[in-house]
């Protein structure tokens, strides 16, 4: 998927398009899902992408929302991260680009994996 500049912002938020087209950060503990234990499956923001299954996320204590798992093997893409002292995988949504966090090799059985995302590029889709 690809849109011009002008168009994200059209139809983000400042905060969405920071996070999402400028690979930005929210604040820790103030994302919308960070505490949300409702049902679900989590999209992308931008383009409506299933991302995470509610079934997966879990309490990291990192201050950002936290899944052990993506909802498929083709719903993300990874990209290495030398943005800060350390080296870091940064995630994205494989349809649209969007930047959406990093993942860690820190996380809880089964995987083992931390996928730690912004509640700025999330979109709760309920469980109907």
């Amino acid at each position: 998927m690809t849109k011009h500049d002008n168009e994200w912002k059209d139809q983000l938020t400042p905060e969405q398009y920071y996070v999402t087209r400028q690979c930005g950060t929210e604040r820790p503990f103030s994302g919308q899902y960070l505490k949300c234990d409702d049902n679900g499956t989590y999209q992308c923001v931008c383009c409506g992408n299933d991302l995470f299954s509610s079934d997966t996320k879990f309490e990291s204590g990192t201050g950002w929302p936290s899944f052990y798992a993506p909802i498929n093997d083709t719903s993300l893409s990874r990209k290495s991260d030398e943005s800060m002292s350390m080296p870091r995988v940064e995630i994205v949504c494989s349809n649209c680009d969007a930047h959406l966090g990093h993942v860690f090799p820190d996380g809880p059985n089964p995987t083992g994996m931390r996928y730690c995302v912004n509640s700025t590029s999330l979109h709760l889709e309920h469980d109907k």
